[in-house]
């Protein structure tokens, strides 16, 4: 049996230094883990200059090397800049797969948005993957990973037998929801950010109405569409019953998801935080249609649904708390079962404020994320070294960094910060940098070395604590 994505990882991490070596070898030791400048991937004068500004409020040393090491990973060592079609074209791959996922490559770059304005390569690099994408949702919306050239078949172990129907460019074809919304909100952030109306051509205007498209053919309200998916795997959660199409539903409007964004199965396919995340995605690709395309049908058309898919998840993903009140579930099937657990995937019920798909003063998100990060989650860890949020991906005991700095982006008061830094910072495994997931009771016992989405996560959250709440970098952790 060939390994899947979920057994990619890099051993183990290495033993923090002790406190007890020399002054002179901690500093030794934290000389920046970044590539040299001649093998960078990507550099930005807008990038270079965020991350001396943003370090030098930094005053715990550990945590500034982190940063430095971990904001522009994406930069240094995944994006890759071509041209097609006399276009800027530009390749994310997730870190130690050579692949791009559209969830991945869009959170990769966000931390960065706020900067395009300043740097017209960094708009270039933009520019391409706003294009690559829609390039690939063209090829299939139903896919989440793509390969470089888009005529070869995948080169994935774990995908060359599917039961699906797959197509030359895609590198896995797993159906998940925020498959399709990350690009939609990435678009949306660069827009904002620079009004630049360069990459919203007819391909992308195309790929936008096929991904809204899609979401409908998946409400399945006329039959199951077209989508199905199995594998032969040890894991259950790599495949699909029934034929492939998933766990029976009442059809109430809702979109189905047959993964999570972690690329396991979901338990039932109404995945609510997916279709919370589609419903925000949806006004936010609307209002390119409208302001970059002067595509007002496009526009009523993404809108319509966002608001179908709202008023339904109001009247069904509502569940009981256990204190009197009431919580988002996590799945549902529409016939009155549900779930409530939580991934540390984003989008997760814990992480539903940073990627906009709600406020987050709201009274029922801050309840739902509360409960999220209690012993009611029967993924949430408590241990020796940190405590955190896992997910079934990798298993039980095992917390994902993501949770935490999702876990201090939702923190009104600042002794949760600091205790999620002071977590963050110490469990790295003494590599600089953060990992898909660490061990609840040894940080050296951690899943991927080379993660880019989660070392873009910690960077932005150091970035917006820097300009917001820099009072919680000026002491050590």
């Amino acid at each position: 049996m060939t390994p899947s994505r979920r057994e990619i990882m890099a051993g183990t991490g290495v033993l923090t230094l002790s406190a007890a070596l020399p002054s002179m070898a901690r500093a030794a030791a934290r000389t920046s883990n970044r590539p040299p400048l001649a093998k960078r991937n990507f550099t930005s004068p807008a990038i270079e200059a965020e991350i001396a500004r943003v370090k030098a409020k930094i005053a715990d040393p550990k945590l500034a090397w982190m940063f430095e090491n971990c904001y522009p990973n994406t930069l240094d060592t995944t994006v890759e800049l071509g041209m097609v079609d006399g276009k800027p074209d530009t390749f994310v791959i997730t870190g130690d797969i050579d692949a791009m996922w559209l969830r991945d490559s869009s959170a990769q770059v966000q931390p960065y948005v706020h900067l395009a304005a300043r740097d017209a390569k960094l708009r270039q690099m933009f520019q391409g993957l706003i294009q690559r994408q829609a390039r690939c949702i063209l090829i299939d919306p139903y896919a989440n990973a793509f390969m470089k050239d888009p005529g070869a078949m995948s080169n994935l172990d774990w995908s060359q037998k599917d039961r699906t129907d797959m197509k030359p460019g895609v590198a896995e074809r797993k159906w998940e929801i925020d498959s399709l919304c990350y690009p939609m909100r990435l678009a949306h952030s660069y827009w904002m950010r620079t009004r630049d109306k360069t990459p919203f051509d007819d391909t992308w205007s195309r790929a936008a109405k096929l991904s809204v498209e899609t979401f409908r053919v998946q409400q399945r309200l006329h039959g199951p569409g077209p989508y199905h998916f199995q594998r032969e795997a040890f894991v259950p959660s790599d495949s699909l019953m029934l034929s492939g199409y998933g766990r029976p539903t009442r059809k109430i409007g809702l979109i189905h998801s047959m993964f999570r964004p972690s690329d396991d199965a979901c338990l039932y396919p109404f995945l609510i935080p997916s279709n919370l995340f589609a419903v925000s995605a949806l006004r936010k690709v609307a209002q390119l249609h409208r302001e970059t395309r002067r595509d007002e049908q496009a526009a009523a058309d993404a809108e319509a649904l966002a608001k179908e898919v709202e008023t339904v998840l109001h009247a069904h993903a509502l569940i009981p708390d256990g204190q009197g009140g009431q919580v988002w579930a996590y799945e549902i099937d529409g016939f009155g079962n549900w779930v409530f657990m939580d991934d540390a995937n984003v989008p997760s019920l814990s992480g539903l404020a940073i990627i906009d798909a709600v406020d987050g003063d709201d009274a029922l998100f801050r309840r739902t994320a509360e409960r999220a990060w209690s012993d009611r989650n029967p993924y949430f860890f408590r241990g020796k070294a940190a405590e955190g949020i896992g997910g079934p991906h990798i298993g039980l005991n095992m917390i994902w960094p993501m949770s935490i700095i999702t876990h201090a982006m939702n923190a009104k008061d600042d002794a949760t910060v600091r205790q999620c830094l002071h977590w963050l910072k110490t469990t790295d495994g003494g590599t600089g940098f953060m990992h898909e997931s660490f061990n609840k009771d040894d940080p050296t016992d951690f899943t991927r070395k080379w993660f880019a989405w989660a070392n873009a996560l910690f960077g932005q959250l150091i970035v917006e604590l820097a300009d917001h709440r820099p009072a919680l970098l000026s002491g050590t952790i």
